[in-house]
């Protein structure tokens, strides 16, 4: 077994493959960049080795730094984690030969499966089923359609090099054939730097179900059971769940045993991950094999209680896979949310800057602890007062649950929602509640294109309908009595002229989502020492009772005898007297007056926000790469004005009217915060 091993990554995998190693008694090596020098990753680790500035570029895709920090450190192996240099078969041989061990697939291994084309004619030899279509590169566009013809429509048009989403289009006839297969060749250009496209048929209504491998240098390899990964947004997962709702036990078999037959087929050695495209019938076709850990590997982990990063590692260190097929174990349900630093409001654009607070929800399982199950797990790489940098990719952790079924799964998972608290940046969080709210997920029907159809024109808070909107008007009169109860107890008040505290309240609600709300309230029964209060709104009475103190940015309790969680944040919209109470995806600012102070609160003039029209406006923290316009110039309506980059994206800015440019307010390569003018017109 290794003494040292070195993780050439970042982030919560960089941390995740740490607990591992801590557990096995092995020494840690980080690699970090400029970027990530206080990071949590590097903290971790037992040493740590700076690799360069923060572009990934420069840093992490170094593959002769990775190999120098081992030769300076004595680290026996590299583990890659995801992403970067993962799946890299030409870093994978490199360090084979430096003598360092590469805890993944061999070289040879990682090759055969990178290219999408060469794959999925391995796969069709070794007997897995594969999707009709040409697996050669198809030459012109003109071919193009010929091709789509003979298939059938619809078809999919797709890069061989290609991956997140990037040179992949969906056509129904002749005509988006055509440009589909243009458009993806010269994003695979572009992007990838090999043009070569295929195209397949698209099945409809699919869902992607993948198979989880795990393979030894003894020629034994067996399937762990699926993972559900349907729930995408733009190709990305959102939701990953295990095992499927939807694949019968004979399909779950057939799959397990296609995806270990192509894995011998390779000498496949180390954990990997088949993807299957599945259709409505369960008629099942290969997508693709992804020859590393996957980020949703912590669902498997569950339900078969393996720590895959541990028997990668064994393996690698050429131990033999401590089971059989027929002793793997599939034990309750298991669900993934990934939290993204991205605004759900805003289109997803994704939103950095400092960690203000970070407490995610009480954990009761561990990464690298397979004992702990049937609760709540937590991995990430971020910790309070943390910075999230624009260089790398928008996840801030992954919140992991285990429950008995899957309903109970969902429900954990709802609760673990409205615990996590993030301030300082937006996340995900509210899309993830609506997403776990959906009538068509909790019934387990849905397919990839479940977001597309339901979230057509975006996500916005009404798509998150509160099933209780009292409780909320009433937790905040609770919030606003426990503050008031405070005022009353302060020392050296007048005598007479105390605090006193009346049972009448109104609850007026304030911005998009509260503005018809004017909710008259009865708080009775306040106990200060328990905590405990009747509220009366609507017709409906809440006894909340909760330990909440003042500040704290959740609370728990019970309401009407049942638990709840929630989270509280006070003078919120440049209003100090506003309270905003988060539960279940649903945000609720309001204000707590006494019935005079409503009235008067009527009678107050709505000041309407300035005129931002003359201005382009950055619609996130960034870097600005681009200024197209200068000044004096005559700008027309969706001509490009700016170009402005964030984790791993490129943000086209263009100009919503004609006009001519007064000012450039901001240079390129200045960072930009939300809502920075760029350029102003006159």
């Amino acid at each position: 077994m290794f003494n040292k091993i070195l993780i050439a990554n970042r982030g919560e995998i960089a941390c995740r493959i740490i607990l591992t190693a801590r557990k096995m008694g092995i020494k840690t090596v980080a690699v970090y960049s400029d970027a990530d020098k206080d990071a949590r990753h590097v903290e971790l680790a037992d040493e740590a080795v700076n690799i360069g500035p923060a572009p990934s570029r420069d840093s992490y895709l170094q593959a002769e730094k990775i190999i120098a920090a081992c030769k300076q450190t004595g680290a026996q192996a590299v583990h890659p984690g995801y992403g970067f240099l993962s799946e890299n078969a030409g870093f994978a041989k490199r360090v084979e030969e430096e003598g360092i061990t590469f805890i993944g697939p061999k070289h040879y291994s990682i090759a055969a499966m990178g290219d999408k084309i060469e794959s999925k004619k391995l796969a069709g030899a070794a007997g897995v089923n594969c999707i009709p279509g040409v697996n050669d590169a198809i030459e012109s566009a003109e071919k193009a359609v010929e091709i789509a013809r003979s298939i059938g429509y619809p078809v999919m048009i797709k890069a061989s090099a290609g991956g997140g989403g990037k040179g992949l289009r969906v056509a129904f006839n002749d005509k988006e054939a055509f440009e589909g297969f243009t458009s993806c060749r010269n994003e695979a250009k572009s992007s990838f730097g090999d043009d070569r496209v295929f195209i397949e048929k698209f099945v409809e209504e699919p869902r992607h179900i993948e198979i989880q491998l795990m393979g030894d240098s003894h020629g034994n390899v067996v399937y762990l059971n699926e993972r559900e990964c349907s729930i995408q947004r733009r190709h990305q997962k959102v939701i990953e769940e295990a095992p499927s709702p939807f694949i019968s036990e004979a399909t779950r078999k057939a799959m397990g045993e296609q995806a270990v037959l192509l894995a011998q087929a390779v000498n496949y050695q180390s954990a990997g991950t088949v993807e299957f495209v599945v259709g409505k019938d369960q008629s099942f076709y290969f997508l693709e094999m992804n020859t590393r850990l996957q980020v949703e590997h912590p669902v498997t982990e569950c339900i078969t209680g393996l720590d895959l990063v541990e028997l990668m590692i064994r393996v690698a260190a050429g131990e033999k896979l401590p089971l059989t097929q027929d002793q793997v174990k599939r034990d309750g349900w298991a669900i993934e949310c990934r939290i993204n630093a991205e605004d759900p409001f805003r289109n997803f654009l994704p939103s950095t800057g400092r960690l203000v607070r970070f407490q995610p929800p009480r954990q009761s399982m561990f990464a690298a602890e397979t004992s702990q199950l049937l609760g709540v797990r937590v991995d990430t790489g971020v910790q309070d007062g943390g910075e999230i940098p624009m260089f790398y990719d928008s996840m801030i952790a992954k919140l992991i649950v285990h429950g008995s079924d899957r309903n109970d799964a969902i429900a954990k998972m709802r609760e673990a929602l409205n615990s996590f608290v993030i301030r300082g940046i937006s996340s995900n969080i509210p899309f993830q509640a609506a997403l776990l709210a959906h009538p068509k997920f909790v019934a387990g029907d849905f397919n990839t294109g479940f977001i597309a159809e339901n979230y057509a024109q975006g996500f916005r808070a009404e798509d998150v309908p509160h099933d209780d909107a009292g409780f909320l008007v009433a937790l905040a009169a609770y919030v606003n009595r426990r503050l008031l109860d405070r005022a009353a107890g302060i020392s050296g008040q007048l005598p007479g002229h105390g605090v006193t505290v009346a049972e009448e309240f109104v609850v007026v609600g304030l911005g998009e989502g509260g503005q018809n709300i004017h909710e008259s309230v009865l708080v009775r029964d306040f106990q200060a020492e328990s905590g405990s209060s009747a509220i009366e709104t609507g017709g409906k009475c809440y006894e909340i009772c909760s330990r909440w103190h003042l500040g704290g940015a959740r609370i728990r309790g019970t309401v009407n005898g049942q638990p709840f969680a929630a989270q509280v944040e006070r003078g919120v919209g440049r209003n100090p007297l506003a309270v905003r109470i988060a539960h279940n995806g649903t945000q609720f600012d309001s204000l707590v007056l006494s019935p005079r102070a409503a009235q008067l609160h009527a009678l107050m003039p709505h000041k309407a926000p300035p005129d931002m029209s003359r201005y382009v406006l950055s619609p996130m923290p960034g870097l600005l790469a681009e200024v197209s316009v200068q000044v004096g110039q005559k700008v027309l309506a969706g001509e490009r004005v700016a170009v402005i980059e964030a984790m791993k994206m490129e943000n086209v800015l263009f100009a919503t009217a004609d006009g001519v440019v007064g000012k450039v307010l901001a240079a390129k390569g200045e960072s930009l915060s939300v809502d920075q003018p760029i350029v102003e017109f006159v």
